[in-house]
């Protein structure tokens, strides 16, 4: 098969999901193409094998949406794909635009795009997915959750699911003691970690919030944000002592390796990668009850406490901080869960089969 996967963003989970699929369809056999714009992800791409078509795209709708429906267009016209897999909002809009069904097509939402926003753009959002599933042949969930909510809000047509993985060579346990050196943090500090790109959909501002009543009740504690994104002034103005902000990292490993647990607060997901790489690595969990949070955090693994309850985010972590034998037993057990469940080459494999199933339906022999 020839592969045409696209996507808009270049940092964080969507990316990461896009470069495991298509590097093993690429070791599969298949002619895989990625069209992105430039950036970490072509990048990697361009590292893995993989042909990089550049496609300039903003993050957001706006008035270069024709153009970037041009674009696009004529990429994929100059590709020639048996199967076209858009990613994420950006990706799922210029790409049904641009293709209106004349090739297979695969959207990934990675997440709804009408939970991002509210009003008319709410509205607005959920109109364009009803419509545009008459272009889509297969509606690619990455949790039942996600799957569920896009058929109560009118996403007809076929959904599949197929969950998240990781890399799981590449995320194993590493011990605490041998990360916590290379990064200035002292071996008894009672360590949160949260990774993500800082924005309203990662909910660091509710962390934030609960921090000052956390540290009062586990004295010494440590909060680390890793990552970057827009919002990063804003956190910065909001935040007090024993918060302390990473940056972007171009491998999260020692921070997860050096947390003793691992916070979640985002306010809506698809299924995220973070707790998969944190448990992965034999790290506890604490996360809000988002779609594909509780599919990916086993009960004995951490806690999923209700979206938005900050109160019980807030206990449930500094629980976690006062224990750290609670910790390791939970962050050995999320290590097997992630073994059994979370295989980021098996989900690949899962996909490329849809691809194969969705061809046939359209009478194409793959």
């Amino acid at each position: 098969m020839r592969v045409l996967h696209v996507a808009q963003p270049t940092t964080g989970g969507v990316p990461r999901v896009v470069l495991s699929y298509a590097a093993d369809q690429l070791c599969q056999g298949h002619d895989i193409v990625v069209a992105c714009p430039d950036g970490p992800l072509a990048k990697a791409v361009r590292r893995a094998g993989l042909a990089h078509l550049p496609w300039s795209a903003a993050r957001r709708p706006g008035p270069g949406v024709l153009e970037e429906v041009r674009a696009l267009r004529n990429l994929v016209e100059d590709a020639r794909p048996d199967v076209v897999h858009l990613h994420s909002a950006k990706a799922g809009l210029a790409g049904r635009l641009a293709v209106r069904g004349r090739v297979p097509t695969v959207f990934q939402p990675h997440a709804w795009s009408f939970e991002a926003v509210r009003g008319g753009m709410r509205r607005a959002a959920l109109r364009w997915e009803r419509h545009a599933t008459r272009w889509t042949g297969l509606v690619l969930c990455v949790s039942e959750a996600e799957s569920r909510l896009g058929r109560r809000s009118g996403v007809a047509g076929e959904h599949r699911v197929v969950r998240n993985g990781v890399d799981l060579g590449r995320f194993s346990p590493i011990a605490r003691e041998a990360a916590r050196p290379g990064l200035g943090v002292d071996a008894a500090t009672p360590l949160a970690v949260c990774v993500g790109r800082l924005c309203e959909q990662k909910g660091q501002d509710r962390l934030i919030a609960a921090w000052p009543g956390i540290r009062a009740e586990v004295p010494g504690a440590e909060l680390v944000l890793v990552g970057d994104g827009p919002d990063r002034t804003r956190l910065e103005t909001l935040a007090g002592p024993g918060i302390r902000f990473a940056g972007a990292v171009a491998d999260p490993r020692p921070w997860y390796a050096a947390a003793d647990v691992v916070a979640v607060p985002s306010r809506w997901e698809g299924m995220a990668l973070v707790p998969l790489e944190a448990q992965a690595m034999a790290r506890s969990v604490v996360a809000f009850e988002v779609a594909g949070m509780a599919e990916s955090v086993p009960r004995e693994a951490g806690r999923v406490v209700p979206a938005g309850d900050t109160g019980a985010f807030a206990a449930a972590l500094a629980r976690r901080l006062r224990d750290r034998e609670l910790t390791l037993a939970e962050g050995r057990l999320g290590a097997r869960y992630a073994l059994l469940a979370h295989d980021a080459t098996a989900a690949a494999r899962n996909v490329t089969g849809l691809y194969a199933e969705l061809l046939k339906r359209c009478g194409v022999d793959a």
